[in-house]
């Protein structure tokens, strides 16, 4: 499982021009499946969106979490951060799950994190959407969960 994390002050998803989640201040979270994922990573993936140190303490450290400050999460599908990107000029999606599994897997740690979180919003899974996001710094991430 990948994400890609970015430190918001907005975001927001937009699906056929309605917003399906938005926040302030807090983690817009991409987020690829891929095969073999399954509870362990899903587990590990919402503790580290809910308690990785990417929030300024007042030294203007990046010593806080989203669970520290209150902070919301807008977790979005993204397949594509799962590509092969080796070789040619046409990336490979070989490495990301089916759609059926990620899905599945993505709506368990949806409620993983909504476990750990108190707000946490989505977009629609395999839907075509607008993403947009204030990034805060930019402070932007990969976590690599395997």
């Amino acid at each position: 499982m990948i994400a890609l994390i970015q430190r918001v002050s907005e975001a927001r998803v937009e699906v056929e021009g309605g917003t399906a989640g938005a926040i302030g201040t807090g983690i817009l979270a991409l987020v690829a499946i891929e095969p073999g994922d399954g509870p362990v990573q899903v587990e590990r993936m919402a503790e580290r969106l809910a308690g990785y140190r990417i929030f300024a303490d007042e030294a203007g450290r990046m010593n806080r979490s989203l669970r520290d400050i209150g902070g919301g999460l807008l977790l979005v599908s993204q397949f594509t951060l799962a590509a092969d990107t080796k070789k040619g000029m046409r990336p490979s999606f070989s490495q990301a799950a089916d759609p059926e599994e990620a899905r599945a897997i993505f709506d368990t740690l949806l409620t993983a994190c909504r476990q750990r979180l108190p707000r946490v919003e989505t977009g629609v899974f395999g839907a075509h959407m607008r993403v947009y996001l204030v990034n805060d710094g930019p402070v932007s991430f990969i976590l690599n969960v395997r």
